[in-house]
């Protein structure tokens, strides 16, 4: 197979996935059960996915014996987080196909190409300025106002590589910490409550979308999920064909998540994107339990040229974050009726680190705005 070759896989073929973190161990699991195997990739020898899979790459991502190797002993390359470095990539599409493509990762790498690009099809997001020195920040600051917020353009996430500027702040310095010299500065966005929406699109476009999630973060990481978003359903119509116009957009192939803000507007809610995952992602973890496919085997679909899934939600469904040492009461979910356990197998727990979830669909006549909390 070569890379310009439509990808069609068939049951004990192999898949290579880049990155051994939690979401690579549930793509390989949701893999081995349509009867394709995986490889993974990884620089990190206690990578949670290499305990279920048979064959794995320990090995640094600029190594390109390694990655020649790789390719050479899978069907079709995927990625569990969207940092890859680009001169990897590059190396394995010239061997194999890279879905989502490498392509993508160049606009999904870089918030300021992401946001342009999703402005360019006429979405909504937040204000926003590149910034790239302290005076380009007093600027964007005396353009956009206060507060806001001050990114990385680069290797964000959890909250890392931002800074939260407000009246009064010494700009000088905050731009200084953050350690960069290229950022882009945000708008603050007063939203009403933060959803997202996961998306599966195929090689022939079909698009499918899971409902829509409403999101609650502490210390800008992910603790709970909850589905159906607490929304109207032509706000959660709008937001997943956002996401499909991405997906399109894109030529995607695979699952992807758009985070979405709701704001007030004059004619009642509206909503604005806040950023694009080339991935599948933490909000989807519901999937897993509560809904006919998860979105790990419709990544899978996608990527294999298999027909997509059309989801259903067995109820309302609660995911929540096992972090740090929370992973250590993970028995106490084990007789909760409705409730799943999911442990990563991350070995100490630290401070911030996700190490499990736990996802629990509810009686279809249970109020899912009050629970779990």
């Amino acid at each position: 197979m070569t890379a310009t070759h439509q990808v069609k896989l068939k049951p004990g073929d192999t898949i290579g996935i880049l990155g051994g973190g939690q979401l690579g161990r549930m793509l390989a699991m949701a893999a081995a059960r349509l009867g394709l195997r995986c490889r993974m990739f990884s620089p990190d020898p206690d990578s949670p996915a290499f305990d279920v899979v048979l064959n794995a790459t320990c090995a640094e991502y600029a190594d390109v014996e390694a990655l020649e190797l790789f390719a050479a002993d899978v069907d079709v390359i995927t990625y569990e987080f969207e940092n890859v470095p680009a001169a990897a990539a590059m190396i394995l599409a010239a061997r194999r196909p890279v879905l989502p493509n490498r392509k993508i990762l160049e606009t999904t790498q870089d918030r300021l190409a992401e946001k342009d690009f999703v402005r360019q099809l006429d979405i909504g997001t937040a204000d926003y300025a590149d910034v790239c020195s302290a005076a380009s920040l007093r600027a964007a600051i005396a353009r956009i106002g206060l507060p806001a917020v001050l990114k990385t353009r680069r290797f964000g996430y959890d909250g890392k590589g931002q800074a939260i500027i407000q009246q009064g702040d010494d700009t000088d310095q905050i731009w200084e910490e953050l350690g960069t010299r290229s950022a882009i500065l945000e708008a603050f966005v007063p939203f009403e409550r933060e959803i997202s929406v996961i998306a599966a699109r195929s090689a022939e476009g079909q698009v499918e979308c899971f409902d829509v999630t409403e999101n609650e973060h502490r210390d800008h990481i992910l603790k709970t999920s909850r589905v159906p978003a607490d929304i109207p359903d032509a706000l959660a119509a709008q937001a997943c064909g956002i996401a499909e116009k991405i997906a399109t957009a894109l030529n995607y192939v695979g699952v992807l998540a758009v985070e979405l803000f709701v704001v007030k507007g004059d004619g009642g809610p509206k909503v604005l994107v806040n950023e694009i995952a080339p991935r599948v992602h933490n909000s989807g973890h519901w999937t897993l339990d509560g809904a006919t496919i998860s979105q790990f085997e419709q990544h899978i679909r996608a990527i294999a040229g298999w027909p997509l899934g059309k989801p259903v939600r067995h109820g309302p469904v609660i995911m929540t974050n096992l972090i740090g040492e929370e992973i250590n009461g993970y028995e106490r979910w084990l007789t909760v009726p409705g409730a799943a356990v999911h442990i990563y197998n991350k070995g100490t727990p630290r401070p911030g680190r996700k190490m499990g979830h736990i996802t629990q669909v509810l009686p279809q006549t249970q109020n899912h705005t009050t629970q779990g909390r």
